[in-house]
């Protein structure tokens, strides 16, 4: 007896049969089957039942993985705790992405809104708070777009001074100043692509990584630009940003306006542009809310916690 398992990728083949196919070598022994593993087919032969138990060992697998779930290297061990269950299509045919062996899609309808208005339009304004996923799925859809060479590169920028900080009293050359202030979109980019990734793609300029007055005098063109912690973006900087766009080119802006760490008479870009650039069609403005954080279930209670306290002080006149 045979079953042939049809897989959507190689990406996702390479998640289910492991480092090394060790996964596909393992099933082997436990179930005493013979598995050819190629590309996106795995085909298992041997005894009915023994053929059977191996399917349903590898179903199990395929459904953490489309989950999100990293499979560990102990597979047999970790599929036993997973209720079996038909495998279903991430998002029933919503947008989703496929990064290091994890899927990476929307889990809120202001989620889906969003990645679906990063792919129909040139640019995207995305407003909301911390752990709402705007960095993380804009990152997850520039990478997508890179391998599939819709775009050259990826260039990530972000304000350079925040929270109160000023990169002239911080110790060390220009890099080391600028570097913590950059560090949170490293982090989104090694938890898609593995380190070697990112330095090929670095070194080539592929991807970079840079302050916002970098931008300065630039046209950018066949390129995915992500403009984070927009919230600390000035006038001045959001309008020279958004002219900076070439031909061929995505801009997706993201920011928490409740976050705001410019100095004091200083009026934030994002929050401008709301009123601005709202007749523009061809622009789209995403708001994300609590109800959309997928950090760990106390940051949306934090939130709501932070808005009720602003609300009073504004009745109180604090």
């Amino acid at each position: 007896m045979q079953k042939i398992i049809k897989l959507r990728s190689n990406e996702e083949a390479s998640a289910l049969y492991g480092n090394l196919d060790q996964n596909v070598r393992q099933a082997e022994k436990d179930y005493h089957v013979k598995i050819i593993a190629r590309n996106d087919r795995l085909k298992i032969m041997g005894e009915k039942k023994n053929v059977e138990d191996a399917q349903r060992f590898f179903g199990r697998l395929l459904e953490m993985v489309r989950k999100g779930y990293r499979v560990p290297d102990r597979a047999k061990e970790a599929v036993a705790v997973v209720p079996e269950a038909k495998v279903e299509v991430p998002n029933k045919g919503g947008v989703h992405f496929f990064h290091r062996g994890k899927v990476i899609q929307a889990r809120s309808e202001n989620q889906q809104a969003y990645l679906k208005a990063i792919q129909t339009r040139d640019i995207v304004i995305s407003i909301g708070p911390a752990g709402t996923g705007k960095t993380y799925l804009a990152m997850a859809a520039a990478i997508e777009a890179l391998k599939k060479k819709h775009v050259a590169r990826i260039i990530l920028t972000r304000p350079a001074v925040e929270a109160g900080e000023n990169l002239g009293f911080l110790p060390g050359d220009l890099a080391a100043k600028v570097n913590p202030y950059l560090r949170p979109l490293y982090d989104a980019l090694y938890d898609m692509l593995e380190f070697e990734d990112v330095a090929r793609y670095t070194e080539r300029g592929a991807i970079e990584i840079a302050p916002i007055a970098y931008m300065r005098g630039r046209t950018l063109n066949d390129s995915f630009v992500i403009l984070d912690e927009a919230q600390n973006c000035t006038h001045n900087q959001m309008k020279m940003f958004l002219t900076r766009l070439g031909q061929t080119s995505k801009v997706v802006i993201t920011g928490d306006i409740t976050q705001i760490d410019l100095p004091s008479g200083k009026k934030s870009g994002l929050i401008e542009i709301r009123n601005i650039l709202a007749d523009i069609p061809d622009i789209q403005f995403i708001y994300l809310n609590e109800t959309d954080v997928v950090r760990h279930p106390l940051v949306q209670e934090i939130i709501k916690a932070y808005e009720k306290h602003e609300r009073k002080k504004v009745q109180t006149g604090e």
